[in-house]
């Protein structure tokens, strides 16, 4: 395993995202709610930039006791939506919000000397 610099801590803002050359493989890295968090940039699917799209609140469907639809809200969960296909993943876990079987490669992140790295 190897640590590679992601960015210095000023300079890597919340809500920012980096995406890194690790070894072989690019991982995008994340800094959201004061936490990093770091997955493989190769989406599920069709192994397209899994970390390069939008950031979104999961949105939840409101179902009243009479079943009837009420509309959606936001929740706290933070996504990230894979541009190619749509394909959206929980930040906190990586996994896959259609199929949580199904979740990226998730790469530990080291806050260092005033600087991120990530293990790979």
């Amino acid at each position: 395993m190897q640590e590679y610099f992601v960015a210095k801590k000023t300079d890597f803002g919340e809500g920012d995202r980096r995406i890194v050359r690790a070894g072989g493989s690019e991982v995008g890295v994340f800094h959201h709610g004061g936490a990093y968090y770091a997955y493989a940039n190769t989406c599920v699917h069709s192994g397209g930039p899994a970390c390069e799209g939008i950031m979104i609140p999961r949105v939840l469907d409101v179902i009243a006791e009479d079943r009837s639809y009420q509309g959606q809200v936001f929740s706290d969960e933070m996504h990230f939506v894979c541009p190619w296909h749509g394909y959206e993943y929980d930040l906190k876990t990586g996994e896959c919000a259609g199929d949580r079987r199904l979740k990226l490669r998730k790469y530990q992140v080291v806050d260092r000397d005033d600087s991120i790295f990530v293990i790979a």
